[in-house]
């Protein structure tokens, strides 16, 4: 066997100590602004609280159509929570900072008192109180705003009542 002068290159491939540690401290502070900006984020959804306001308006609707005499939905707004009590079922979300307010016949948006406001529905699924026959609007507000319509015939949409 001759030397004929070559060398073997042996190629080690990998990351060195140093680069793994800079990407460990790289995702440890990606990771911490990440839940810092969802720590800051609010829980309350304004869309949710419509959703549950609609479930409860429409149950209670439904339940005067059958006959049924849990025919009203209360709805109460507490120091931290919404309250809403449709057909002996009660939901409640979180306000956090968030207000719901409502006006019938077009007039003033007042805001919904703790003792609570009671709609009833008569046995044609229209609304009897508290203003019989006549629309009732819902805003809420925080973040953002939004309106529902609880029309006089008991159908319930997005929107300010026309």
């Amino acid at each position: 066997m001759g030397c004929t002068g070559e060398r073997s290159v042996i190629r080690v491939q990998g990351f060195t100590l140093i680069e793994l540690i800079m990407v460990i401290i790289l995702m440890g502070v990606l990771s911490a602004l990440g839940i810092g900006l969802f720590a800051r984020s609010p829980t309350f959804s304004p869309m949710l609280a419509v959703q549950q306001l609609s479930s409860a308006t429409l149950l209670a609707q439904q339940a005067a159509l059958a006959g049924n005499p849990s025919n009203r939905v209360v709805i109460r707004q507490l120091a931290d929570e919404l309250q809403f009590e449709a057909a002996g079922e009660s939901f409640t979300l979180e306000r956090e900072g968030a207000s719901l307010s409502y006006r019938a016949n077009g007039g003033p948006f007042a805001t919904i008192p703790a003792t609570g406001l009671t709609v009833s529905f008569n046995g044609l699924g229209r609304i009897a109180a508290p203003v019989a026959r006549e629309n009732i609007d819902f805003r809420i507000t925080g973040v953002s705003q939004y309106d529902l319509c609880l029309s006089s015939l008991g159908a319930v949409y997005q929107g300010t009542c026309q």
